[in-house]
């Protein structure tokens, strides 16, 4: 069982490289040519879309955790003590784990006040949790963590690297379309010429 599957392994990559150029065929026609060389370029540009992908998915990283550093440096954070207990809350959607609760604060001016806010599900009334602050003493939403930059830039770089290798994808499978229906054509050609001769040596 195992020596045919390695056998078949082999056969499939022995298919592969032909069809990427490898190894001498003189029944190799040009558009089988051109074709390995649609594939080596599609190879090619693959590859060099991995370190594309992660320089664009770096750059947004940086750029998102400069813009949460500027938003750190003009808000003000302050420990608030939940009102509510969320203990029963319901998700806003599958998977979330935040909720809105009501919570009291003193702001940089030391005026206590009362707003909302976003605290983990299970959250109990009494609890203490932080907010962010503006220039006004109104609650903000909190500036994005450096984890959570990074993540964000990590997955907005695989998403560019798995839409441009689909996109490629598909552009190397509808390069091969001329080039199948030339092969198709040539095969009608030559089965013409050689069918003659093929049926009257049979009879």
């Amino acid at each position: 069982m195992n020596t045919g599957k390695e056998r078949s392994g082999e056969l499939w990559v022995l298919g592969q490289a032909r069809r990427l150029g490898f190894g001498k065929n003189p029944l190799r026609r040009r558009s089988d040519r051109i074709e390995a060389v649609v594939l080596w370029c599609g190879l090619v540009v693959a590859l060099l879309l991995i370190p594309v992908a992660a320089a664009i998915g770096t750059g947004i990283s940086n750029a998102s955790e400069e813009s949460a550093a500027r938003q750190r440096a003009v808000l003000h954070e302050v420990k608030a003590t939940t009102l509510e207990d969320t203990a029963t809350a319901v998700p806003s959607a599958p998977g979330d784990v935040m909720s809105r609760a009501q919570v009291s604060y003193v702001d940089a001016n030391g005026v206590a006040r009362e707003g909302m806010t976003s605290v983990v599900i299970g959250t109990k009334a009494g609890d203490e949790v932080t907010i962010w602050l503006d220039h006004s003493g109104n609650i903000v939403r909190t500036p994005r963590s450096g984890a959570d930059s990074s993540a964000f830039g990590t997955s907005a770089g695989f998403l560019m690297l798995a839409g441009s290798w689909l996109l490629l994808w598909g552009l190397v499978r509808l390069a091969r379309v001329p080039l199948d229906r030339s092969r198709t054509r040539e095969w009608e050609n030559e089965w013409r010429a050689v069918a003659p001769r093929w049926l009257h040596g049979q009879k």
